[in-house]
């Protein structure tokens, strides 16, 4: 028979939320069949919808007003409290700003004291029962209360939790119930976002006394070969009874197909906790790798007590080998490959922390597109849903456990809560993740400060002893940027390798991991942060130079896509790859970062610069450059990649256009004429592993003083070269074609073309169809395009966009520089594209998003929702436009700005003692040597936001040591369509530093001019231009 579930209804009198409270189902009434989602007497409901939340301080962790003091009594008034759904994460809410003591490092975004209140009921068939609430993360320092009662506090934002309930509960059908969850992200708690409040999945959970421990089940599988594999299974389980009893366990392992193939049960004598182990046997075992992620197994595991189910779970598993070895670096199932791993942070763009198993699904899919094959949980343990996205796909997992120990690296992060909970919050993170086959490392921490000193080394053993407490068999390791040396012998450094399987590099040089190699030769050695190169997607800037200046111009706040703009301690994505490649024992690597993320927007410190640049994709989803060096070096299927990745450029400028390709030959044409073919040699590693790369100095490491190419990387085998191709390309608008030929044969191609005036915009759809749950997603991209479908890349509209059918979860355009709201209903376009994250609504059909801009074509795409068994109760908020603030005229203006205090505002503010500069300086990292050499060419402008009549400019150009007068100064005034240089233009040089040089023309009419400065001495470090004053 089917068991009907009882509806308990509850008057909103004196209770928290108005209406009828949440219902809890009943359990399976005596005697009746048991549903298979309530067999054995455990039941898991999913607390999503009915919280209430209230922000009560967004600058500190304090009740200012004393207005919740009691907001954990049953009976306190919530009312006026939003109603949100759980996943939640209250920072992304907000909008970008300064106060409330936010930061760079965290995007701008508050955090403060956040409420939740959740009213519920238990049918009387529960009374008897363990009633425990389980929260998958709660970001930070989070207390929860059940009917006014402290049921338990968990501080790490990072690790899930569970608190028993049983004593605390009514279960009679009519009392209601209410959690409350006060959450407090005092700021700063973190180096990057991390997002505020239950930002994670949480569940009540209802047992029978005897039933299997949270995380009771552990699968491991050490013996495998071709004809079978032997399946260990520990279960623990718990009697809460108060009586000793025998206790039927039984273990059965389903195929990936479903179907049985092993089973065993024992019985056991549990008086209050005791563990059971099962070995079975598969037959012909499925293997879980990187291209069959599909082989996974579930054990099912029951309980009987005197012929009665109490229990049921399922644990899903994989069988596979792997191995670390020191010498031979990584095999997963025997064959040798190496990591291709990235780091990303926990944030999903425009939807902060609050975990969406479909953001993670489409983040790893595009990491997975791009080769990866390793994911390193940086720095924190991560969300089931990582790990179970990682299981789909065949990703192996580093999964790591803080960012520091007891001493912190912000004021309020985990260091005040380490010596108290570190073990605990170890143990946690393996007992979550110890069955997956994805996961393959451990990590006790990222740049631990405490990791080098005597101090450490004990902290170190607790960390390494629960984790190995609770899985003995994966390697613990960390990530650390404190071995770029060999460390003296019988220091902190040296015995702290002494403890771990392996070690982590961030950011080493290839002599340095030489030597560590030779020094440690029991430790397995990997990089577990390279590169750190950062880039703008569609930003380009002097590919001459190894390492550029950052754009500092309000608006402009963007860096190369070269491979060449780098910080003191980053190396470009090229020689990470080189590094990685030639040394077969060396693991592999982790490539910081996969993906944008919010906060630590390096190089640059200042408001509203608030993400990463760091991503070979942006916080939007949208593919930089870099992912197309990765994807040449990490994947076989054939491909060919332009940069710039846009063909728009100025009447007379030669274009310096890299191909990076997977094949050896790449041609190029322009408009059909050929521009010349460019060739990889073939070349082959020390141990006899094929590559790609040319033959020529690289300039990229210093430390190479001698051989045939001093100052360049140079491989083992004697070599040097780059992994891409480069023509210089005089501009002509058309098409740019690359075509890739693999023994005469094309085999791959990529074209590019001049754009012409925005005409539409056009909306893509991430997929055709998803569930009207009200909680999945489809991810709409919106481009600017002209008449013939090609992208605008200077475009720059506000995008409108509308939702039938669903609902606006959070927009983007992967722009670091933006005080735009996620949460918003519009977006600017960045480089010709922006980003629609759509939510389901709860009824069945078409689900169609429009997308408008003024003066363009409506873009509009739909999407097909189809029936789910549950849907979401929780309305979804509307989200209001956000504007653009207004321009403040005159404007100034400049293509590129050198320092921070050098702005183009520096100009009109009267001040002579400011001004702005494009003089930029690089200090030297460990490859590269200092530069400051001056840039060929720059602009500034003024715009008036109105018509007027010019006909006379003065500049007041600064002379020093840095400054010169330009070689040439050439006015532009804008007709409303495009800058026209002026007439008669007769220039009056100074002869005084921060003199004024005046500049006559025929008189025009315009509402904005341009100033054009030539460099006197180019690429030397006296040839910067600087501007005191501007007159016009």
């Amino acid at each position: 028979m089917t068991v009907t579930r009882r509806s308990v209804l509850v008057a909103a009198t004196a209770t928290s939320a108005a209406g009828a409270l949440p219902l809890i189902p009943a359990a399976p009434a005596a005697g009746a069949a048991e549903t298979p989602a309530q067999a054995g007497g455990r039941h898991t409901v999913p607390l999503r919808d009915g919280w209430r939340f209230a922000l009560a301080d967004p600058g500190g962790i304090t009740d200012p007003t004393g207005a919740y003091a009691r907001a954990a009594d049953p009976g306190y008034d919530d009312s006026a409290w939003r109603e949100v759904a759980v996943p939640h994460d209250w920072s992304i809410e907000q909008t970008p700003t300064t106060d409330h003591g936010t930061t760079s490092g965290t995007g701008f975004f508050p955090g403060g004291l956040g409420w939740y209140r959740l009213a519920f009921t238990l049918p009387p068939s529960y009374a008897g029962r363990r009633v425990s609430v389980e929260f998958d993360g709660v970001y930070m320092d989070s207390y929860v209360y059940c009917n006014g009662t402290e049921a338990g506090r968990h501080p790490y934002g990072y690790t899930g939790f569970a608190l028993d309930l049983t004593g605390l509960v009514h279960a009679d059908g009519s009392t209601p119930n209410v959690l409350a969850v006060k959450v407090q992200n005092q700021l700063p708690g973190s180096r990057w976002y991390s997002g505020s409040g239950i930002y994670r999945e949480a569940r009540l959970v209802i047992t029978e006394p005897v039933h299997v421990a949270r995380w009771g089940t552990c699968v491991t599988t050490d013996e495998i070969s071709a004809d079978s594999a032997l399946v260990r299974v520990a279960t623990t389980v718990v009697n809460e009874s108060g009586t000793g009893t025998d206790v039927r366990i039984e273990s059965r392992i389903t195929g990936p197909d479903g179907r049985t193939v092993a089973r065993t049960a024992t019985t056991a004598a549990v008086s209050d906790r005791a563990t059971e182990t099962h070995e079975l046997t598969v037959g012909k075992p499925l293997l879980w790798d990187f291209a069959t992620p599909e082989h996974r197994y579930t054990l099912h595991t029951e309980l009987r007590v005197a012929g009665r189910t109490t229990d049921t779970t399922r644990t899903p598993f994989g069988i596979r080998t792997y191995r670390f070895d020191p010498d031979e670096g990584f095999s997963l199932n025997g064959t040798h490959t190496k990591i291709k791993g990235v780091d990303l942070h926990h944030d999903q763009g425009a939807l902060g922390a609050a975990i969406s198993i479909d953001a993670v699904r489409r983040q790893m899919r595009i990491m997975k597109s791009m080769g990866v094959n390793a994911f390193r949980t940086s720095h924190n343990p991560p969300a089931p849903q990582m790990i179970q996205v990682c299981e789909e796909l065949g990703i192996v997992m580093m999964v790591e456990a803080f960012d520091c120990w007891r001493t912190g690296k912000t004021r309020y992060d985990y260091g005040r809560f380490f010596d108290e909970w570190c073990e605990k919050d170890a143990t946690e993170m393996v007992l979550a993740a110890r069955n997956s086959p994805a996961v393959v490392l451990w990590s006790v921490g990222n740049e631990i400060p405490d990791s080098t000193s005597t101090a450490g080394l004990a902290m170190a053993d607790r960390i390494i002893g629960a984790i190995k407490a609770a899985d003995a068999t994966r390697p613990v390791v960390i990530g650390s940027n404190k071995y770029h040396g060999v460390p003296a012998t019988g220091s902190p450094a040296d015995l702290m390798l002494a403890r771990l399987d392996g070690l982590g590099l961030n950011y080493n040089t290839a002599k340095s991991v030489d030597a560590l190699h030779a020094r440690y030769p029991r430790l397995f050695l990997f990089e577990s942060e390279s590169s750190s190169e950062t880039s703008t997607r569609g930003a380009y800037q002097e590919p001459e130079h190894l390492n550029t200046g950052e754009n500092h111009t309000p608006g402009k706040r963007e860096t190369s896509s070269y491979d060449n703009n780098l910080a003191s301690w980053t190396m470009s994505g090229e020689y990470g790859h080189k590094k990685d490649r030639d040394r077969k024992w060396f693991a592999g690597q982790f490539l910081w970062s996969g993906i944008d993320y919010i906060g630590e927007p390096t190089p640059y410190d200042v408001f509203p610069v608030k993400s990463s640049f760091f991503g070979a994709v942006d916080t939007a989803g949208f593919p930089k450059d870099m992912y197309h060096l990765f994807r040449s070096q990490w994947t076989t299927e054939p491909m060919v990649h332009l940069l710039p990745m846009t063909w728009n450029h100025r009447e007379g400028d030669t274009v310096e256009v890299w191909a990076y390709a997977n094949v050896p030959s790449v041609e190029l044409f322009l408009n059909g004429k050929s521009l010349g073919v460019r060739r990889f040699d073939v070349k082959q590693t020390t141990d006899g592993r094929g590559y790609l790369e040319t033959t020529e100095a690289t300039g990229d490491d210093k430390t190479f003083t001698d051989g045939p190419y001093p100052g360049s990387y140079t491989s083992p085998n004697g070599s040097a070269g780059k992994l891409h191709l480069t023509w210089e390309v005089p501009f002509q608008p058309g098409e740019l074609k690359a075509v890739a030929r693999r023994d005469g044969k094309v085999v791959a191609t990529d074209v590019l073309r001049t754009a012409g005036a925005a005409h539409a915009v056009r909306l893509t759809a991430d997929r055709e169809s998803l569930a009207a749950d009200g909680r999945s997603l489809v991810f709409v991209t919106a481009e600017i395009v002209d008449a013939h479908g090609v992208v605008v890349p200077d475009a720059e509209h506000l995008i409108t966009f509308d939702v039938r059918g669903g609902s606006l979860a959070g927009v983007d355009n992967g722009r670091e520089e933006s005080a735009e709201r996620y949460q918003a209903s519009t977006r600017t376009a960045f480089h010709g594209k922006a980003l629609a994250v759509v939510r389901s609504g709860t009824r069945p059909g078409a689900l169609t998003v429009t997308a408008r801009a003024d003066g363009l074509r409506t873009g509009t795409v739909g999407v097909r929702a189809t029936p789910a068994p549950e849907t979401a109760r929780t309305p979804a908020a509307g989200f209001r436009p956000d504007h653009p603030a207004p321009v403040n005229y005159p404007y100034a203006d400049a293509g590129y700005s050198g320092r921070p205090d050098s702005l183009p505002a520096a100009m009109l503010d009267g001040d002579p003692a400011t001004g702005w500069s494009n003089a930029f300086a690089k200090s030297a990292t460990a490859l590269l040597p200092a530069f400051s050499g001056a840039r060929a060419k720059d602009w500034v402008s003024v715009d008036f936001g109105r018509g007027r009549t010019f006909d006379r400019v003065e500049a007041s150009f600064t002379v020093d040591a840095t400054h010169a007068l330009p070689a040439q100064a050439e006015v532009a005034v804008w007709d409303g369509h495009a800058y026209v240089p002026v007439t008669g233009a007769q220039v009056d040089w100074a002869t005084a530093s921060d003199s004024p040089t005046v500049i006559t023309f025929d008189a025009v009419r315009g509402s904005r001019l341009r100033l054009t400065l030539t460099s006197a001495h180019p690429g030397e470090a006296r040839g910067a231009v600087r501007i005191s004053r501007l007159d016009v």
